[in-house]
């Protein structure tokens, strides 16, 4: 998975929110509210490039006191909110 161009983190009013930037999306007019796991994994995503859901959940695991279960069912949750959103391919 990668993230759509165009998309950025950013921090708005002491909340974090992917917003869509350039010509490509020109037409998002809305701002996607993120808490601070959510941004953290953006964060790994961005950095990574080409992620996956496991990449994720590693990322959790070495952050949060989680089992890989867990881990794992939470990366898989908010990819697919992402997915939804139209954040990632």
């Amino acid at each position: 998975m990668k993230i759509k161009k165009g998309f950025v983190l950013r921090e708005v009013c002491g909340e974090k929110v992917i917003v869509g930037e350039g010509l490509e999306t020109i037409n998002f007019g809305k701002l996607i509210s993120v808490n601070d796991t959510a941004a953290l994994l953006w964060k790994k995503a961005t950095e990574l490039g080409d992620f996956s859901v496991e990449q994720l959940a590693d990322a959790l695991e070495e952050v949060y006191e989680v089992s890989h279960e867990q881990a794992l069912s939470d990366a898989e949750k908010l990819t697919a909110r992402w997915m939804e959103a139209g954040l990632i391919d």
